[in-house]
């Protein structure tokens, strides 16, 4: 590396969002440097994948085959435990998604592969790969970021410089606050402990790929088959039990097994695991939070590093990549210069709110239909009526670009206003003791449909190798080259 090292963007974390980034710009020919603190592989959460990151961006960066032959267990879709429901009942992708079978389908993927997969992707595509080098600020220059001063193992301080900077380090980012301020759901204000266990029991089949989530009186667990034998194993709760997580992680969640009939049964010959690096407690906090930009001149916040919602519907990684995939086409086109920076990243900005805004709205609704009055956990989901609707700065950065109600103003007493009820919708699934509202299962469908027409319309694009489909979303947006690389002026866009 000369003294003045110069790329065309900087990338700050190799994990799904950096990854992906990184090669969807180095596949245009661009020069691109990424950033890793950590020696890979190594364990992070999020191991549930959703279709469109499997079909679409596994396929985009190339590593599709490759991810099918790695023996990772398939998921058809999820399997729950909600709701006043005694019995599990399962949601399956085929329900909401229309372009076939060979579509319908993701993996619960060990993360320490997943993500070195992609980061030896990255590098076979011509990224250069800094590994065990810690970023410690992030360089300006005349109102612009323009680089990264990070730490080498063995070369010391060192500085690179680019037109821009990608921020994807996670949910404990030192710099999304350089683009924005960081505001916090006060519905979402859970706290989650987990750890790994071999030998659980399976799903019958076909659903023994699936994610199991199960409710009981004090949070909910998730239960995700990594391999034939082994088993994530996390109890999201209030964050009031913080406290006593730290104090003695394996006594709380011992509590919280026996709290909760069906994941105790499901362990019931299960041995925790406790070597390598599946083998402590972990506690992961602070989430829904987003923050109040995405991008400032030169730098662009991706995956965790702009927002996260909750784990209950698999959307970590499926958030981290689609960011990454719209940053790219933003930087590919602004490199090529053929459209300002300023349109270009309005475009990323908005289109990953809107898909931020769904799944949050979404998980309100399913949160919602619980409705365990007994229970102090899930009677504090009715903050939704409450303190939330206060949370005026946190609600404006979700309520500005919802696409299922357009007319929807960007204050909180209007996105609030008209949800109230959403958990109505999955009444007649959660709840089949009580009366459902004319046309709730319509509701459900129409809900599902429309969340899936962008990803579908990506995935489609994918294995087409045309994103022609992309006709734009907003009047006086952009849509995407045919490659899917980048942006153009959109012809057709949706009202």
């Amino acid at each position: 590396m000369n003294e003045r090292e110069t790329y065309d963007l900087i990338v700050i974390g190799g994990g799904p969002a950096g990854s992906t980034l990184a090669t969807l710009v180095a596949k245009r020919g661009h020069r691109v440097l990424l950033i890793e603190k950590e020696l890979f592989p190594r364990h992070q959460i999020g191991e549930s994948l959703l279709p469109s990151t499997v079909h679409g961006i596994c396929t985009l960066l190339g590593v599709k085959e490759e991810l099918e032959a790695a023996g990772f267990p398939k998921k058809l879709g999820g399997t729950f435990r909600w709701g006043k429901n005694p019995e599990p009942w399962t949601f399956r992708f085929s329900t909401a998604a229309t372009l076939g079978a060979e579509e319908n389908y993701a993996y619960q993927v060990e993360r320490s592969r997943f993500d070195q997969m992609l980061l030896t992707n990255a590098a076979r595509c011509g990224v250069e790969v800094l590994q065990g080098c810690a970023a410690k600020c992030v360089l300006q220059e005349e109102g612009r970021f323009r680089g990264v001063e990070f730490e080498h193992p063995s070369r010391g301080t060192l500085r690179a410089y680019s037109t821009f900077v990608a921020d994807a380090s996670g949910n404990t980012s030192l710099h999304s606050r350089l683009a924005g301020a960081r505001e916090y759901s006060q519905f979402f204000q859970n706290v989650a402990l987990y750890a790994y266990f071999e030998n659980g029991k399976r799903l019958p089949t076909p659903n023994q790929g699936n994610i199991l989530c199960a409710a009981f009186e004090e949070g909910w667990f998730w239960y995700i088959p990594l391999s034939a034998t082994l088993t994530s194993v996390g109890a999201v709760v209030a964050r009031e039990h913080a406290q006593r997580l730290r104090e003695n992680p394996e006594a709380a969640m011992d509590h919280w097994i026996g709290c909760c009939p069906l994941i105790r049964d499901y362990l019931s010959n299960a041995r925790r695991v406790d070597q390598g690096q599946y083998g402590k407690f972990r506690i992961r906090k602070d989430y829904s939070y987003c923050n109040t930009r995405f991008w400032q001149q030169g730098l662009v916040l991706v995956g965790d590093s702009a927002c996260f919602v909750d784990p209950v519907f698999s959307s970590g990684v499926h958030l981290a990549t689609y960011s990454a995939m719209l940053a790219a086409r933003s930087i590919n086109t602004v490199l090529s210069g053929a459209l300002p920076e300023e349109i270009c990243f309005r475009e990323f900005e908005r289109r990953y709110r809107r898909e931020f805004s769904n799944f949050y709205q979404f998980l309100v609704a399913f949160y919602d239909a619980n409705q365990d009055e007994e229970s102090y956990f899930w009677k504090a989901r009715t903050v939704l009526r409450t303190e939330e609707r206060n949370n005026e700065a946190f609600v404006r950065l979700v309520a500005g670009v919802s696409s299922n109600d357009r007319s929807l103003s960007s204050g909180a007493n209007g996105y609030f206003d008209s949800r109230l009820g959403l958990g109505s919708i999955f009444a007649p699934v959660t709840c089949p003791d009580l009366p459902a509202e004319h046309g709730a299962q319509a509701q459900a469908a129409e809900f599902l449909s429309q969340y899936g027409v962008e990803m579908q319309v990506m995935q489609q694009g994918a294995r087409t190798g045309s994103h022609d489909l992309d006709q734009g979303l907003f009047a006086d947006g952009l849509r995407s080259s045919a490659d899917g690389l980048s942006w153009q002026a959109a012809q057709v866009c949706a009202a």
